[in-house]
């Protein structure tokens, strides 16, 4: 298969190819390239254009290594056991499945490394089965958007284990939620294709369960 553009404007291609980077360099971004991925999530939808969202971008890192240990602490006691002891996600090998909990083991090691953080959050009363429609749109409109520009990216919420502590970590007022932790940087290794299962495992027609035949 050719190798993937870093760069690209083709929309189809940037959607087939945003997977998550999760080995990324120290090296700087530059403000310019992460005010982009910002006006990406602000173009989001939001309920009633309501536009609750913060974006909250963190450099400094004695924040990072206050809140990357807290996220290395929820892998180590919850998600590394469970991964381990689970299955591989449908449609992928054991081998593929290995090297993404590789990747993941090593996004918790560091994840205090990434030179860009944007912490997405929302403003409002505790959060609803409904309140990830005014914010997740965003985030995937920043991960869209730093794959446009050759930025690796991967939506994480692992810190909320400790959501507390994170969150106070982080300054966030009484009333303001973090949703997810999206650390960016330039990538190690080549963007994408992602690998899905096919559309007639997951697309039904009219009724749950219909097969549909028309795709």
């Amino acid at each position: 298969m050719p190798e993937m553009a870093q760069n690209t404007n083709d929309l189809f291609e940037i959607i087939r190819t945003t997977r998550s980077m999760r080995r990324l360099k120290p090296d700087p971004v530059p403000n310019e390239l992460i005010r982009q991925i910002l006006e990406a999530g602000a173009c989001a939808p939001s309920g009633g254009n309501m536009q609750r969202w913060r974006f909250l971008v963190v450099r400094d890192p004695e924040i990072k290594q206050t809140v990357g240990a807290y996220y290395k602490r929820a892998w180590d006691e919850q998600a590394a056991p469970r991964y381990r002891s689970g299955e591989p996600a449908p449609g992928m090998s054991r081998e593929r499945f290995l090297r993404l909990l590789g990747a993941a083991e090593h996004l918790a090691a560091h994840i205090h490394e990434a030179p860009v953080w944007i912490v997405p959050c929302l403003e409002g009363a505790a959060p609803t089965r409904t309140s990830g429609s005014s914010i997740y749109p965003a985030v995937q409109n920043m991960l869209l958007a730093a794959r446009a520009l050759g930025l690796g990216a991967t939506l994480t919420t692992l810190h909320l284990q400790f959501e507390k502590e994170v969150e106070a970590a982080l300054g966030l007022p009484p009333g303001a939620h973090s949703y997810a932790l999206l650390p960016i940087g330039y990538p190690v290794g080549r963007f994408g294709p992602v690998r899905r299962v096919p559309l007639t495992e997951v697309v039904f027609a009219d009724r749950w369960g219909q097969p549909c035949r028309d795709l």
